[in-house]
C-alpha cells in the first residue's frame, strides 16, 4: 500500500466529514454516498479525521471508530489516510489504531499547543511514526513559524513521504521542497483556490472538502493543472470561488458548516456542525449556498 499512496499523494486528497445523528453520535454509515461519489468520480485518496472531519470536535475513542468505519466503507478502492493528532498519547492510539484499520498512511495534524517547541515537534512525528509501525507519515502543517530548518528535520524522518501546506506563502514553500528530499511529494493543503500557486512551486496535488458536495469539479480542477492548463483550473476555481467564501466566513468557522449544509440540500444531511463552530448557517448564508448549488445544477428542480 505504502507505494500506492506514494502514487496517490499528487492527486486530490479529499477529506470526509465526519456524520452525527440527532443524539450528537457519529454515525459513519451516512458517509457510504459521499465516499461512494467521491471514489466513482476519481478523487485519489480520502482521509479520516482530517479538519473538515472536525477532529478537534471528536474525542480519541471517537475518532478511532471513524478511521475504522471510513476503511470499511473505502473497502479500499482508494488509499485512506487516518489523521493523528492533539495530545502525544492520543496521537500514538489514534496512529495504532489506524494502522489496525489498515490505512494508508497517517496524517500528523501540526501540534496547536502554545508552547510549541520546533525541536519538540520533530520528537512528536518521531513518536507517532514508531506508533504507526512503519505506515507512511503525511506532515499536515498550517503555520511555517517553526521555519524552514525544523520543517527540514521533519521531512528528515524516517517514513515521511509527504508535506501537506496550509500555509499561504507559495514562496516559502518553494523554499521548503528545495532543501527536502525530492522524494517528499509536496500537496497544496489550503484546497482548490491555493491550487495553482502552489503547483507553480512544486505542489503537486491539493486537499480539498469540495469533494464531498461536487467531487467531479474538484477533479476537473486537478485534470487541469496537471496538464499545464492553468486558465482552465483558474476558470473552474472561480465556478467554485462563493462556496469557499462562505467557508472562510466568522473566521473560518463556517468551514465545515457550509459543506455540512450543502449535503444536506443534497439530500445526504450528515448532521450539524459541533460547537465551536458555526450551526446553523444564518439565512443569508443558506440563501446563497442554495443559489450556489442550483447554480451549479446540482439540486434538483
Amino acid at each position: 500500500m505504502a507505494q500506492d499512496i506514494r502514487t496517490a499523494l499528487p492527486g486530490i486528497s479529499g477529506i470526509l466529514v465526519t456524520p452525527f445523528d440527532a443524539q450528537d453520535r457519529i454515525a459513519p454509515s451516512l458517509l457510504k454516498p459521499v465516499i461512494d461519489r467521491a471514489v466513482a468520480a476519481g478523487v485519489h485518496i480520502l482521509t479520516a479525521n482530517g479538519n473538515t472531519g472536525e477532529f478537534y470536535g471528536l474525542t480519541t475513542l471517537e475518532a478511532e471508530r471513524m478511521v475504522h468505519a471510513a476503511a470499511e466503507l473505502v473497502a479500499g478502492r482508494v488509499p485512506l489516510i487516518g489523521g493523528v493528532g492533539r495530545a502525544i498519547n492520543d496521537a500514538v492510539a489514534l496512529a495504532k489504531a489506524s494502522h489496525a484499520a489498515g490505512a494508508a498512511a497517517l496524517m500528523v495534524h501540526q501540534p496547536p499547543d502554545p508552547f510549541v517547541a520546533p525541536r519538540g515537534v520533530v520528537a512528536y512525528v518521531q513518536r507517532i511514526a514508531e506508533a504507526g509501525q512503519g505506515l507512511p507519515i503525511v506532515l499536515y502543517l498550517r503555520n511555517d513559524g517553526i521555519g524552514l530548518d525544523a520543517i527540514a528535520a521533519l521531512c528528515a524522518v524516517p517514513g515521511v513521504i509527504g508535506v501537506k501546506w496550509a500555509a499561504p506563502t507559495p514562496l516559502r514553500l518553494a523554499e521548503a521542497i528545495r532543501r527536502s528530499d525530492p522524494a517528499i511529494t509536496w500537496v497544496g493543503g489550503l484546497a482548490e483556490p491555493w491550487a495553482p500557486p502552489f503547483c507553480a512551486v512544486g505542489a503537486r496535488g491539493f486537499t480539498s472538502g469540495l469533494i464531498n458536495v461536487w467531487p467531479e469539479h474538484s477533479v476537473a480542477i486537478h485534470a487541469a493543472l496537471a496538464k499545464g492548463d492553468y486558465a482552465t483550473a483558474n476558470r473552474l476555481i472561480a465556478v467554485m470561488a462563493p462556496f469557499e467564501e462562505l467557508r472562510a466566513e466568522e473566521g473560518n468557522g463556517t468551514n465545515v458548516s457550509v459543506v455540512k449544509t450543502a449535503l444536506a440540500l443534497l439530500g445526504q444531511d450528515c448532521g450539524p456542525v459541533r460547537p465551536p463552530g458555526a450551526w446553523p448557517l444564518t439565512e443569508r448564508q443558506q440563501e446563497k449556498l442554495r443559489h450556489n448549488l442550483g447554480a451549479w445544477g446540482l439540486l434538483k428542480p
